[in-house]
């Protein structure tokens, strides 16, 4: 596959004395703080923009960030509010940060020019417009009027044609992505246009029917693909095995074992679990159509071989699995992971997605490219406090599995070109 064109870069944009607006990804937690205030639960997405940020204020910059929070369907929402956010990035940017509760119009305006050289000023939450998810020209246009310059650093949203990461940035003369794209695009398009081998792939979630597309592109890069998580049990169903009560995802049992054969075809190893985390279905909650049931506070952890018996619920993939997971994982140059590989949140059925973060530690040491590819696999790895020690942790879940999937992306393609 050809490389992907660079993007330009911030470092690279003229911003001396000029407003930039800045698409930043602050869709963080909120939890309730002192006094029915809210305050930011998780700032790690707040954090990744820091050095865009900081870059643009050395550089005498007037910066206006734009991000959206939640899903507020086109309705201003005071719980999806982002003003705890701008508070939380005052005290990390040990600097004043202005909060405007409108994103376009006559008080945006104002705000924008009541800032100095290197201030700082955050939006209110631009889906509280409806016009941001549609695209609309208009919105986009007056979005565009606050400044002179556009960054996009949002890696999480450019999967999405919206107004704030597509639309924006045709009414600028060039527009640039921020170190925290720039990263990503950087250790992504290894793993999708220049593999080093063995390449290993790490496959877990929940449907198959989501992870299709990236696993046909994969087969055509990696050597080695590990499934687990909750969609293996429609593998291992596809080969004729008893699955128990697991989950499964019934309309795709039959690609999953056309993929299973294609990757036998092409000479590509794609391993299932040989043995599972299981637990009784009895004393379950009720699960919701065509999600696994919910595991009580004290169903136990029983291992069990390749087939699952008949009122079992496999929840994690087994010991012996998981060895032969790590084992594979030590051996490679190049590891991309998405998905867990069981239900993590439970401690005794997050041994095996344990077993791949620690694993992927150890290739990183033994001088391997580590890439987890954001959402639940970010998570574990987070909790595990192993976060330093992959190569990257992307912070956009989907947006990584369609970039994998060698999807053009519609935030990055409105990019200026380097």
């Amino acid at each position: 596959m050809t490389p992907l064109p660079a993007k330009l870069s911030v470092e690279r944009l003229p911003v001396e004395g000029k407003t930039v607006l800045v698409r930043v990804d602050y869709n963080v937690p909120l939890a309730d703080g002192p006094g029915g205030t809210q305050r930011v639960a998780d700032d790690t997405r707040i954090v990744a923009s820091l050095p865009t940020i900081r870059h643009l204020a050395g550089r005498g910059a007037k910066i206006v960030l734009v991000s959206h929070l939640g899903r507020p369907d086109g309705k201003a929402d005071p719980r999806l509010s982002l003003k705890p956010v701008a508070e939380r990035l005052a005290e990390l940017l040990s600097q004043p940060v202005a909060f405007c509760p409108e994103v376009i119009g006559p008080k945006a305006q104002a705000a924008v020019k009541a800032l100095a050289p290197g201030g700082v000023l955050l939006l209110e939450n631009v889906r509280f417009h409806a016009e941001e998810e549609k695209n609309d020209p208009a919105f986009a246009q007056a979005l565009a009027k606050l400044a002179e310059a556009y960054v996009s650093d949002a890696f999480g949203t450019v999967h999405r044609a919206h107004a704030s990461t597509a639309g924006v940035a045709r009414y600028f003369p060039q527009a640039a992505c921020g170190f925290l794209i720039a990263k990503e695009l950087n250790f992504l398009g290894q793993a999708l246009s220049a593999p080093v081998h063995p390449y290993v792939a790490v496959l877990g979630g929940a449907k198959v029917g989501d992870k299709i597309p990236v696993i046909r592109s994969l087969l055509n890069r990696a050597d080695t693909l590990l499934i687990g998580g909750a969609m293996a049990y429609t593998f291992l169903k596809s080969q004729g095995h008893a699955i128990g009560a697991s989950p499964l995802d019934e309309p795709h049992v039959k690609l999953a074992g056309e993929l299973v054969a294609e990757a036998k075809a092409r000479g590509k190893a794609l391993l299932l679990p040989g043995d599972h985390l299981v637990s009784p279905l009895s004393g379950f909650a009720p699960g919701k159509p065509g999600k696994a049931p919910k595991p009580g506070a004290n169903s136990p952890a029983e291992v069990s071989g390749v087939e699952i018996a008949a009122g079992k619920v496999g929840l994690d993939i087994g010991p012996q699995t998981a060895k032969r997971y790590a084992g594979e994982i030590r051996r490679a140059k190049l590891v991309v992971w998405n998905g867990p590989m069981g239900m993590f949140e439970l401690p005794r059925f997050a041994q095996g997605t344990l077993a791949v973060a620690n694993a992927m530690a150890e290739a990183t040491a033994n001088g391997a490219v580590t890439i987890v590819g954001g959402g639940d696999s970010a998570a574990a790895v987070n909790e595990a406090g192993l976060a330093d020690r992959m190569s990257h942790i992307s912070t956009g879940g989907g947006a990584s599995l369609e970039f994998l999937e060698g999807r053009v992306l519609p935030g990055i393609a409105v990019l200026t070109d380097a």
